[in-house]
């Protein structure tokens, strides 16, 4: 049975009427499936709002729980039963993908907290010198410019060596500038599961900031890729 949370909704159940949260896939009273609960993913696994989970145990709870709702074990359960069995399924798994991935559950529980994440909002013209990372400003011009050097030597059918090697300094520097990131953004996770409302607002601050910038440098490292063939 999952916890109660407090964020929790009352709802009674369908099947014996008592009352119980939608935050839970199966009546805590009768047993009886429920619709798919009103509730975030971290609810769904009963789980806190943390960055930093235990996969292991979210992966045993998530085997469990799919088990219990498969669609399988409703054949010959009414309509409504078999319904809620496949929302319900699709829900674990959508919120399995999610948090067992570092980047996407960091992702979603900002966007939890009211962040405002995504290309939407960092703007996605990578081009743009107003969306440049300062400090990359220059390596950055450097680049868009061999990358269009590269580009039309492919046109032609010829290869620069000394252009694809330079190219390919410039994605291993990127790829740990990445790297770099990624601690960073373990460093802030910590620092939010730890803090009280400031330090926690203070970490998410700097989160968002890290993503778009681990945006922009993954979008680089894509057009390297893709312009070597790699």
């Amino acid at each position: 049975m999952l916890k109660v949370l407090d964020t929790a909704v009352p709802i009674a159940c369908w099947s014996c009427s008592i009352g119980h949260t939608d935050s839970t896939l199966f009546c805590p009273h009768c047993s009886k499936i429920q619709p798919p609960p009103g509730c975030d993913f971290f609810q769904v696994f009963d789980l806190e709002r943390h960055f930093g989970i235990d996969l292991p145990a979210l992966e045993q709870n998530f085997h469990r729980l799919s088990r219990k709702v498969h669609p399988d074990r409703f054949a010959r359960a009414g309509e409504n039963e078999r319904q809620w069995s496949l929302a319900d399924t699709a829900l674990l798994n959508d919120a399995y993908r999610t948090l067992k991935d570092p980047l996407r559950r960091t992702e979603y529980l900002l966007k939890l907290e009211g962040a405002e994440i995504g290309e939407e909002h960092s703007g996605k013209d990578r081009k743009d010198p107003s969306r440049v990372p300062a400090d990359l400003l220059e390596e950055v011009f450097d680049l868009n410019m061999q990358l269009e050097e590269m580009r039309m030597s492919r046109k032609t059918g010829e290869t620069d060596k000394a252009l694809q090697t330079s190219l390919e300094q410039a994605k291993q520097k990127f790829d740990g500038l990445l790297d770099e990131v990624d601690e960073d953004l373990h460093a802030q996770w910590q620092a939010w599961d730890a803090g009280g409302d400031g330090p926690r607002a203070a970490a998410q601050k700097k989160m968002v900031a890290l993503l778009d910038r681990r945006r922009y440098l993954s979008n680089l490292v894509r057009d390297v890729n893709e312009v070597l063939g790699a």
